[in-house]
């Protein structure tokens, strides 16, 4: 498709750098009024999170690409989608797969969920080296170079949002989660730094960041490990004996704080849930500064053992 001569002319103007940024604050001053974003992608939609949001966007108006990983998902979604009475238009689109990623560029998105993930549950000490790399190519490089290209096309319409669904894991750390965990600080470190980089161009960047939330989601992480190719035998921990750490709440707060940040109407850049975790969350941030290598050393934490004590999918009563 030929991009119209203005679209052409404020893309160089932006990349090149060309004009001071009060200039550029001028070419988007008459999109900012009265405009409004509308078609939104939202990947990894087939289950959990995005599934949900797709269809309460579609409710609410927005004209939604839903994207799931693999074809047999998509009737499927289409189903769910018009037994529900809302409109989806649903694709096929793995963050992994390059050809998967050219072909959103076509789509006109104006609104970018990056919601698509994978966990991966064990100790950093056993998980083998192929499920690391799959864990960090669905998680960050996959949605990264989907983000290059569409930003730059909101970059040359002027406007635009990008939602990186991160996790209370990308602020915290927890045993048995570590690569995960690995995985979401990266993309907190990516969405707080493209925030900076696209603010001058009127792009928006929020991250949401949900806790334990009873989807089934953390409950197959302590499952993976059936299905590493490694040496069962050399393995430091059992884990047909752990389970996740944590009760898990009701992922209602998850679904309208993500449709919510995904329609423009919460303008935080950070969206934490359940919020009774906020507290907790910043604290634990903070601990690192006070650790000291020694303590209770040839002790078992707490919060591993929790692993071996708690049930799957054992919901917060509280």
């Amino acid at each position: 498709m030929l991009r119209s001569a203005r679209a052409c002319f404020v893309a160089e103007y932006y990349i090149r750098g060309i004009g001071k940024p009060q200039d550029r604050d001028f070419l988007f001053r008459n999109k900012r009024k009265g405009s409004g974003v509308k078609k939104v992608l939202i990947t990894g939609s087939g289950t959990g999170f995005g599934h949900e949001v797709a269809m309460r966007l579609a409710e609410k108006g927005f004209d939604v690409i839903a994207a799931v990983e693999i074809w047999a998902q998509v009737q499927t979604l289409k189903r769910q989608a018009a037994d529900r009475g809302v409109n989806l238009r649903v694709e096929k689109l793995d963050v992994t797969d390059a050809g998967d990623r050219k072909k959103a560029l076509a789509w006109g998105v104006e609104i970018l969920v990056n919601n698509a993930g994978v966990g991966e549950g064990g100790s950093t000490l056993d998980i083998p080296a192929a499920n690391m790399r799959r864990q960090f190519e669905v998680n960050v490089i996959g949605p990264l170079l989907l983000t290059q290209g569409i930003a730059k096309q909101m970059v040359e319409r002027g406007e635009g949002r990008i939602v990186w669904v991160s996790s209370r894991e990308g602020l915290n750390v927890n045993p048995f989660t570590g690569i995960y965990a690995a995985s979401k600080h990266a993309v907190e470190a990516i969405a707080e730094t493209m925030a900076d980089e696209l603010q001058e161009f009127n792009i928006e960047v929020a991250t949401v960041n949900p806790g334990p939330f009873l989807t089934g989601f953390n409950d197959r992480m302590f499952q993976t490990s059936q299905s590493w190719e490694d040496d069962g035998s050399n393995r430091l921990f059992d884990y047909s004996k752990l389970a996740f750490p944590r009760a898990q709440f009701d992922p209602e707060p998850v679904y309208a704080t993500m449709t919510a940040v995904a329609a423009g109407e919460i303008d935080s850049y950070r969206n934490l849930e359940p919020k009774s975790m906020l507290e907790e969350t910043k604290r634990r941030i903070d601990d690192p500064w006070s650790r000291k290598t020694k303590d209770r050393l040839g002790k078992r934490p707490d919060n591993l053992q929790a692993s071996f004590d708690m049930e799957p999918e054992t919901p917060f009563t509280g």
